[in-house]
């Protein structure tokens, strides 16, 4: 069975590259009817935060890509990790080094002043026939991996391709500090293990890993993953995406007005694709994704594609959800929607026009309040040949059925009335009603409203 899983650090926020590789992770296990597992490494205690944690979960649930198994959490299977150094120095695949954090510094030190790769060199190494030195008393020993010393690890590597590092290029790794916790590297090669994981999904920061965690695995007899590394992902500029590129957390995107299913199409299509589509919904991810069509060269983030894929998911989305989203978002700016009108009716009528919900929520949060135009666009659009034309059709507001074809008729009559143009009424219409100058059809804007706050928004922008 295929067995995915995403294994973020709970230093910080759920990032878009973490993003992308749960999202390819999740896909292909559905694709395969497998299995997606979700765990926190968290063994960096200084840099693991509660918070982090919380933030990684909320973003994955934001984005739907939900897990079959886990949580598990790395600081919980401190007993299993132990367990399986104790076998590994029982069966010599492992050993104490008593090498102190200073003599290491020397060594390194040496090393490069012989122009030599810094590495440690396996002084306390078991090997037959050599002689170990004395063990030095108050030398907290940490345990090293016996790395093997001869050939070459290598993998097929299911984006980059073929992939090999020389055994003699790789130091032993030390696997337990001094104080017995297990290192990065091997929690995840044990947990990989037992976690029965069949395909690594994962960023090619981690390729440099990958050897020597297949190395471990072979030494443990486990069954070794396949491993497919996803390149990086630039900004805008080419650049490596970073906080200075704007939102590169999950949740902030949430916060700035996209829609869940617009981030996923998009992620999906940042180094893979399917022919040439690009809007596309999350059934066919699933039964789409593979990765022989993962991009080995890096991704670029475009923030406009990206913009305009949400403008398509706003459109199509139903209204009652816009609705959902938009009240707590009007709600926390301290604007209470009126009965007259809905919420439903602005974004039925505005949704069209806009890229995030952000700005629907401004869209509406100008028509629940009074209008303030500002002093230009009143000395632009309410003038002494557009006044009369205004007041007009206040006058005629109080006979004609409440409809927009009806108000569409009597505008047009109207300025018929006074051989004007559309604007000279459109305009200051529209200053009264909303304070902007762009909006939707100004009928439908203005049977939004009910008839009397039509009619007093109009007094008032008259009267100013």
């Amino acid at each position: 069975m295929i067995r995915t899983r995403f294994a973020p650090s709970p230093t910080g926020f759920l990032h878009i590259g973490g993003a992308r590789t749960a999202l390819f992770s999740w896909a292909y296990a559905r694709r395969h009817s497998g299995q997606f597992i979700l765990r926190i490494e968290d063994t960096d205690v200084a840099r693991s935060t509660p918070e982090a944690v919380q933030a990684i979960l909320d973003g994955m649930a934001w984005l739907d890509l939900g897990h079959d198994e886990g949580p598990f959490y790395q600081m919980r299977r401190m007993d299993r990790y132990k367990e399986v150094i104790q076998q590994m120095l029982a069966a010599g695949k492992a050993y104490y080094c008593y090498t102190t954090p200073e003599e290491l510094d020397r060594l390194r030190e040496e090393q490069r002043a012989r122009g030599e790769k810094p590495r440690y060199d396996g002084r306390w190494r078991p090997e037959e026939g050599k002689a170990l030195p004395a063990t030095p008393e108050g030398v907290t020993p940490v345990v090293r991996f016996k790395n093997p010393r001869q050939g070459v690890v290598a993998w097929n590597d299911l984006v980059k391709g073929r992939i090999e590092f020389a055994n003699e290029e790789l130091d032993d790794l030390i696997i337990a500090r001094g104080d017995g916790t297990p290192t990065y590297n091997f929690c995840v090669v044990v947990d990989d293990w037992d976690m029965r994981i069949s395909h690594v999904i994962r960023g090619d920061d981690h390729v440099n890993n990958t050897p020597r965690q297949i190395n471990i695995l072979q030494a443990l007899g486990a069954p070794v993953p396949e491993y497919a590394h996803l390149s990086m992902i630039l900004g805008d500029d080419g650049q490596k995406l970073s906080k200075r590129h704007g939102a590169v957390s999950v949740m902030q995107y949430a916060e700035d007005g996209f829609l869940p299913e617009a981030v996923i199409n998009y992620l999906a299509r940042l180094g893979w694709s399917h022919g040439d589509d690009e809007v596309f919904s999350r059934e066919q991810l699933v039964q789409w994704f593979d990765l022989d069509h993962i991009t080995p060269s890096a991704a670029q983030f475009n923030t406009q594609k990206l913009l305009w894929l949400n403008a398509h998911y706003i459109k199509q989305a139903d209204n009652g959800r816009l609705a959902d989203l938009v009240a707590p978002m009007l709600a926390a700016r301290g604007v209470t929607p009126a009965p007259v009108p809905t919420l439903e009716a602005i974004i039925a009528l505005y949704k069209e026009r806009v890229q995030t919900l952000v700005e629907l929520t401004d869209a509406c949060e100008g028509l629940y309040l009074a209008p303030a135009p500002a002093e230009e666009l009143k000395a632009q659009h309410l003038t002494e040949e557009t006044r009369p034309i205004l007041a007009d059709f206040l006058g005629r507001c109080a006979g004609v059925e409440w409809t927009t074809a009806a108000v569409g008729a009597l505008i047009k009559e109207v300025v018929a009335a006074h051989g004007a143009k559309m604007p000279k009424l459109a305009m200051p219409l529209r200053l009264a009603l909303t304070g902007q100058t762009q909006t939707p059809s100004v009928d439908a804007v203005v049977t939004l409203f009910d008839r009397a706050t039509v009619m007093a928004r109009i007094e008032r922008l008259l009267g100013a």
